[in-house]
C-alpha cells in the first residue's frame, strides 16, 4: 500500500512540476499568476519528497527530524503561495492587498516551522515516526486555518464577481480544492494533532492528486495560464521522440542480429549502418511529429483553427459587399465565430464626423465618449489592447470590462485612427498570442475594405445631397406648408385660449344647476328635476370636452404633464361608471362591472386616467344600440393591469382603424351616428396611456361592436 501512495505522490510531484515549468514558457514568467503557480509546484514537490522521508523509521532519527522540519515549512509555504495565487486569480483586490500585508509574518512563521518551536522532536510510533509538537505549534495551526479562510473567501468572491472564462477556471479549481483540501487537512494535521496518530500522515498528500487533475482540466478545457499550445507541442515532441526511440531500438536490434550475430561493439557507433539509421530517423521525424500534432490538437486543442483558411474566408466575406454596415456585420460574425468570442463589433468613424457601430447579435454599444477616451490613450499606436494584460487599476481596463470587451484592435490608416475592432471574452479559453498575431495580420485588410466602403458611402451621400438640392427647388410648396403649420399653430392657440375662457362660465352654470337640484332655490317638481339633470349632464360633458381641448393644447406646447401617485384603480373605475349610470339608463343600457377584490395599488395620474376611462365608457354608450349591455373588466395579468370596455355597437370600419387614434380623426360611421363629436378623446387616451408606459387595447368589427382598453405595467409592493 505504501508503494501505491508513493507512486501517486510521484505523479503529483511530476504533474505539478511539469505544469509549473510549462507555465513559465513562451514569456509566461511575465504573468504573476504563472510565477506564483510555479512556486506552488516547487513547494508541493519539496513537501512530497520530505514527507516520504519524515516517516521512514529506517532512517536515523536526526535525518527524519530534518525531513519533518521541511514538511512543516514547505507545507506552510504551499498555503502562503496558493493564497496569493487564488486572490490574484479571483481579482479580489482588497483581499489581495490584505494577503500581501500578511505575507511577511506568514513567511516568518514558515521559517519557524522548520525549528523545534513547532517540531519539538520525534518518537517511534509503530512503523512510523510521531512528532512531538513544540510550544508554537498551535500558533502555526491557527495561521494555517487563517490562510484557508482567505483562500475560501477568495474563491467565493471570484465565483460571484468573475465572468466568462475566468469564472469557469475558478469553478474548476474550487471543485478540486473542495475535495482535496479537507482530506489533506484531516490526514496531515487534524488527526495527528488531536489523536496523536501519525500513521495516516503517510498518505496525507495523496488527495492532492484531485487538485492536480482539476488544474490540468482547467488548462485543457479553459486555457488556464495560457499554456495549452506549449503543453500540446511538448506532448507532441515527447510522443515523437518516444516513437523514434522505439523504432531506433528495434532497428538497431534487427541490424545487430543480421550483421553482428547479436553482438554490438564500439565500432557500431560510427558504422555506415548507424549513419543510415540516423538519416532514416531524421527523414521520418517530421511526418511522425505532424501525426502526433494532429492527435494532440484534436485532444487538447479542440478550438484550434487554420489561420490560412480563416484569412481566405475573411477575404471572401469583405469582398462581397461595399455597404459599410453589412461589411462590418459580416466581418464581425466571421471573426467572432473563428475566435469564439462572446461578442464582436466594429466602431468606425465616418467621413462626415459621425460613427457607425455594427457586429454580432446583441453586441454592446460603445459610447462615443468612451471611444474618444480609448483613442486618446492609444493615439496612433497599432498595439492591440488586451484587458487581462493591463494594469488592474487602469481606467481604460475598467472601461473595457464595463462593456464586456477583452480585446481592442485599433484600425489605423494613413496615420489616422478610423475606429476599433472590439472582441468580448473568448467562450472556450483566454485569447492566445497566436490569436493576437492573427488579428494584427488582418488589420490592414480590414482597414482597406472599410476605407473603400466609406468612400462608396460618401458617393451615395453626395447623390442624396443632390436629390435634396433638387427638392429645395420646390420652395413654393415648402412655403405653403410653413403657412399651413402656422395656421395649425394658430388654431391650437385659439383652441387653448377659447377653452380657458369657456371653462369659467361653464363651471358657474354647473354649480348653479347643482344648487337648484339640491333645493337651494326652493322645491322643484319631478319634470323640472329631470330637465335639470339633463342640463347638468350636458354641462359635465361640456367641461370634459373643454378639458380635452386644453390637454391637446398642452400636448402641442409641451406642457402636458403626468403626476403619478399610488391609487386604487378599481375604485376609480367604479366611480366613473357610477357617474355615467344615469346617461346609460336614459338609453336603456346597463354597465356590467365586477369590482375586483384586494386590487393592488399602482402609480397613476388619477385625474387623467379618469379621462381615459370616462372616454371609453362614454363612447360605448353613444355608439351602442339602445337596450344593449356594456361589459367593463379590470384584472391583473402577470405584471400588467388590464382594463377593457366591450360594447355591441356600430364598430369601426377595418380600413379606418389604423387612423382611429389620430388627432381630430373620426370614423365615417361615427360621424353619422354622432355628428357633434370632436375626435380628440381617443387621441388623448393614447397619449395618456403611453405616458404611463402602457399600451392601448383595441379590437373592432364593423356592425358587431368594439373593445377599447389599456394595459399598464406595475410592480406589486
Amino acid at each position: 500500500m505504501r508503494n501505491a501512495y508513493l507512486v501517486i505522490d510521484v505523479v503529483i510531484a511530476v504533474g505539478l512540476l511539469s505544469l509549473g515549468v510549462v507555465s513559465l514558457l513562451r514569456q509566461g514568467y511575465k504573468n504573476p499568476i504563472n510565477r506564483l503557480f510555479a512556486w506552488f509546484s516547487v513547494l508541493v514537490a519539496l513537501w512530497i519528497v520530505s514527507n516520504n522521508f519524515s516517516n521512514d523509521i529506517g532512517l536515523p532519527s536526526q535525518v527524519a527530524l530534518w525531513a519533518n522540519y521541511l514538511v512543516f515549512s514547505s507545507s506552510f509555504g504551499v498555503l502562503i503561495v496558493f493564497m496569493q495565487f487564488i486572490t490574484k486569480l479571483a481579482s479580489a483586490h482588497k483581499l489581495e492587498y490584505f494577503a500581501k500585508r500578511l505575507a511577511i509574518p506568514l513567511w516568518v512563521m514558515c521559517l519557524i516551522g522548520a525549528t523545534p518551536l513547532v517540531v519539538g522532536g520525534l518518537i517511534v510510533q509503530g512503523d512510523v515516526y510521531a512528532v512531538i509538537f513544540g510550544p508554537l505549534f498551535w500558533l502555526y495551526a491557527f495561521c494555517i486555518f487563517i490562510m484557508i479562510a482567505i483562500i475560501t473567501y477568495g474563491i467565493v468572491h471570484g465565483l460571484r464577481h468573475a465572468k466568462g472564462v475566468r469564472r469557469r477556471q475558478l469553478r474548476t479549481i474550487s471543485i478540486g480544492l473542495a475535495v482535496a483540501l479537507p482530506l489533506v487537512l484531516l490526514f496531515s494535521l487534524i488527526i495527528p494533532s488531536f489523536t496523536g496518530l501519525f500513521a495516516v500522515t503517510e498518505f496525507g498528500i495523496t488527495p492532492t492528486i484531485i487538485l492536480v487533475f482539476s488544474l490540468y482540466y482547467g488548462v485543457v478545457r479553459y486555457g488556464l495560464f495560457d499554456i495549452r499550445l506549449a503543453m500540446v507541442r511538448t506532448v507532441a515532441y515527447a510522443l515523437s521522440l518516444l516513437t523514434l526511440s522505439v523504432i531506433y531500438y528495434y532497428l538497431a536490434y534487427i541490424v545487430s542480429l543480421l550483421f553482428f550475430q547479436g553482438e554490438v561493439n564500439s565500432s557500431v557507433g560510427i558504422s555506415p549502418v548507424n549513419i543510415l539509421l540516423a538519416l532514416l530517423l531524421a527523414f521520418i521525424f517530421q511526418p511522425v511529429k505532424r501525426f502526433f500534432d494532429k492527435i494532440t490538437n484534436k485532444f487538447f486543442y479542440k478550438d484550434h483553427y487554420s489561420s490560412e483558411d480563416f484569412f481566405a474566408r475573411l477575404n471572401k466575406t469583405i469582398a462581397v459587399t461595399t455597404d459599410l454596415r453589412q461589411l462590418l456585420e459580416r466581418a464581425a460574425v466571421e471573426i467572432g465565430t473563428t475566435l469564439k468570442s462572446e461578442q464582436t463589433f466594429f466602431f468606425i468613424n465616418t467621413l462626415d464626423g459621425h460613427h457607425v457601430s455594427s457586429g454580432t447579435e446583441r453586441h454592446k454599444q460603445l459610447p462615443i465618449n468612451d471611444a474618444m477616451q480609448l483613442e486618446a490613450v492609444n493615439g496612433l499606436g497599432r498595439d492591440i489592447m488586451v484587458a487581462s494584460l493591463m494594469n488592474v487599476r487602469s481606467p481604460e481596463r475598467r472601461l473595457m470590462l464595463s462593456h464586456r470587451i477583452e480585446v481592442i484592435l485599433p484600425l489605423i490608416r494613413s496615420n489616422k485612427n478610423i475606429g476599433f475592432l472590439c472582441l468580448g471574452e473568448r467562450l472556450t479559453s483566454n485569447y492566445t498570442r497566436r490569436d493576437i498575431k492573427v488579428l494584427n495580420t488582418i488589420s490592414d485588410e480590414l482597414v482597406i475594405a472599410i476605407q473603400n466602403a466609406l468612400s462608396v458611402q460618401e458617393i451615395r451621400e453626395f447623390n442624396t445631397t443632390l436629390q435634396q438640392e433638387i427638392s429645395n427647388a420646390t420652395k413654393e410648396l415648402r412655403t405653403k406648408n410653413t403657412i399651413l403649420q402656422q395656421l395649425d399653430k394658430a388654431k391650437d392657440e385659439f383652441v387653448g385660449m377659447a377653452s380657458h375662457q369657456l371653462r369659467t362660465p361653464l363651471t358657474s352654470i354647473k354649480g348653479y344647476i347643482s344648487m337648484v337640484l339640491e333645493g337651494d332655490a326652493g322645491k322643484i317638481s319631478g319634470p323640472q328635476a329631470q330637465l335639470l339633470n339633463e342640463a347638468f349632464t350636458s354641462s359635465e360633458r361640456m367641461v370634459r370636452l373643454i378639458n380635452d381641448f386644453l390637454n391637446v393644447s398642452r400636448l402641442q406646447t409641451g406642457k402636458f404633464m403626468i403626476d403619478k401617485h399610488p391609487a386604487d384603480l378599481s375604485k376609480v373605475v367604479e366611480q366613473e361608471i357610477d357617474s355615467l349610470q344615469s346617461n346609460a339608463v336614459v338609453h336603456g343600457m346597463k354597465f356590467v362591472y365586477d369590482l375586483p377584490k384586494d386590487f393592488p395599488m399602482i402609480n397613476i395620474d388619477e385625474g387623467k386616467m379618469r379621462q381615459v376611462i370616462m372616454n371609453f365608457a362614454d363612447n360605448a354608450i353613444y355608439y351602442s344600440h339602445d337596450g344593449s349591455t356594456i361589459l367593463i373588466n379590470l384584472s391583473v395579468d402577470n405584471d400588467s393591469v388590464i382594463f377593457t370596455v366591450q360594447d355591441t355597437g356600430i364598430g369601426v370600419p377595418s380600413d379606418e382603424q389604423a387612423s382611429l387614434f389620430s388627432k381630430f380623426y373620426r370614423a365615417s360611421n361615427a360621424r353619422k351616428q354622432r355628428p357633434d363629436g370632436t375626435g380628440v378623446g381617443l387621441y388623448l387616451a393614447k397619449k395618456i396611456i403611453s405616458a404611463h408606459d402602457g399600451k392601448i387595447i383595441f379590437n373592432s368589427t364593423e356592425g358587431k361592436g368594439s373593445t377599447f382598453g389599456f394595459s399598464l405595467p406595475f410592480k406589486q409592493n
